[in-house]
């Protein structure tokens, strides 16, 4: 069986973007990735700069390949994939991406097990479709997993699994357990047919040690609150947990040194002495280098007040006790050229 990347975390801390860069890390040296979206807002295509995501699974990048990267995912024989060349000598793999829709989901899942043909394209006419997953949340959360779950089993005709990763940009941490786990709740509620067996194969992939729920966060407070919730959340309904990104992290510009000196508000004279020394005026009361000095410490107070804060927040993920991965915040912004940094960056930190 080929892999299930789940990424979730918070609203705002760039689940998207570190969804789209771990497809993009795992497709390489001639591997298939799946990027799946399941909630509309057609991020994927934004961040590939593409067109709007059909209900298809389309090739939308090539994946980095470089000498001697970690292999990620499961292993693929040298014939496996449609493979092209990439740098290194080595090949690259290959991101396909599907924007799930619920209504076209159902109308798969009626044919699949109903044989209902055109008689499903006459009912999402009749709007019974869209009125059937509006009334039943929980019916829309069975079709968008089911979906991705066919997607891990599915074989070519030489017996090979088509992708070997499949990473799904799911629902943010507060809906997550419930969203992964309403396949069990369904397969309570109908005891025998298809959509109990349905249900049950798919809870069968969600459980399994080839899934890995991933948690995007920041160093901040609630971000980091609602990721230990969540892994709580979702170690009690025993669905695997892999890994805790932390993304947009910056570097400490000052050491440690410089920081308990700012603490101890013992820098004046330093820094108006540098200032001087840097040309800017003489270090004497009132000339131009004391007049910076005061908006300078406050800048450099805030930053260690920020740095204090991030590391104690480090360690409250540092104790969860599960692997922790770092990307550091862009300041351009992500584009498709930063997107492809942010997949080296997880790719040098090992297997995800």
């Amino acid at each position: 069986m080929s892999r299930l990347h789940v990424v979730s975390g918070k609203g705002g801390t760039g689940k998207t973007t570190v969804a789209a860069a771990l497809a993009l890390a795992l497709a390489t040296e001639g591997r298939r990735t799946l990027l799946v979206e399941v909630e509309g807002r057609q991020g994927i295509a934004q961040l590939f700069e593409t067109e709007a995501l059909p209900y298809e699974e389309r090739k939308i990048a090539v994946g980095p390949a470089s000498e001697g990267a970690p292999r990620w995912g499961s292993p693929r024989g040298e014939s496996g994939g449609d493979a092209v060349r990439g740098g290194g000598g080595r090949r690259a793999g290959e991101v396909h991406a599907l924007a799930i829709d619920a209504e076209r989901a159902l109308l798969d899942y009626l044919q699949m097990f109903y044989k209902l043909g055109g008689a499903g394209r006459a009912l999402k006419k009749l709007g019974a479709i869209d009125f059937a997953t509006t009334i039943a949340p929980g019916l829309r959360d069975v079709l968008l997993t089911g979906k991705a779950c066919e997607a891990v089993r599915r074989k070519d005709k030489n017996g090979r699994f088509v992708y070997d990763a499949v990473v799904m940009d799911a629902p943010p941490t507060g809906r997550i357990t419930r969203f992964l786990n309403v396949n069990d709740e369904v397969a309570g509620l109908a005891k025998i047919g298809p959509i109990h067996n349905q249900a049950q194969a798919v809870m069968r992939v969600l459980k399994s040690p080839e899934t890995a729920v991933h948690l995007v966060t920041l160093l901040e407070e609630m971000p980091v609150q609602e990721t230990a919730d969540g892994v709580a959340e979702l170690r009690a309904a025993g669905i695997p947990v892999g890994g805790i990104v932390i993304n947009m992290t910056r570097p400490a510009l000052l050491d440690n040194g410089d920081l308990d000196l700012i603490a101890a508000r013992g820098a004046r004279t330093g820094v108006a002495k540098a200032l001087s020394q840097a040309g800017l005026g003489g270090a004497r009361r009132g000339g131009l280098a004391d007049r910076l000095i005061d908006p300078l410490l406050e800048q450099a107070r805030e930053h260690a007040e920020r740095v204090e804060l991030e590391r104690a927040e480090h360690a409250e993920l540092t104790a969860i006790g599960l692997p922790t991965y770092e990307l550091e915040l862009l300041p351009e912004g992500v584009d498709l050229a930063g997107l492809y940094q942010l997949a080296r960056d997880l790719r040098k930190q090992g297997p995800i």
